[in-house]
């Protein structure tokens, strides 16, 4: 979050004042963001993005989309219980994120997704403070 003791950064508070500037952002950077993030990071664009916090891993590539964690239905053999031949998408994160300096993080409860962001460039998000846990 980009918030300092729970208030917004000068960057949130220009981009909340600011929408057509922020919109501009989010059009300009979208394109980047789908070519970095989808072909190394199986990024689905959810507008609010954890990859720093879950092993480089996508976690919207879970079929459930679960963002907390895996669901009971693991399979011993690791793989998710909807698609059989699908390695779980949090076995796969758990597994990197021993790997990272911030491997803690990983257990870190995520706020639930905002669905109207989905599309959006999850970096404008994060400099105008989105999610921000004082909204709905």
């Amino acid at each position: 979050m980009s918030a300092v003791g729970g208030r917004p950064t000068a960057a949130a508070r220009f981009l909340e004042t600011h929408p057509r500037v922020a919109r501009f952002f989010d059009i300009a950077l979208r394109p980047i963001e789908i070519a970095l993030k989808k072909p190394v990071f199986g990024c689905r664009m959810c507008g609010q993005c954890v990859l720093h916090e879950t092993g480089l891993t996508c976690p919207m590539g879970c079929p459930k989309t679960l963002r907390n964690g895996p669901c009971g239905g693991v399979r011993l053999n690791g793989h998710c219980e909807v698609i059989p031949e699908m390695p779980c998408v949090w076995v796969r994160a758990e597994g990197r994120s021993r790997w990272l300096p911030w491997r803690g993080s990983i257990l870190r409860i995520q706020p639930s997704l905002d669905w109207s962001q989905k599309g959006h460039s999850s970096w404008v998000n994060y400099f105008a403070g989105l999610p921000r846990e004082d909204r709905p």
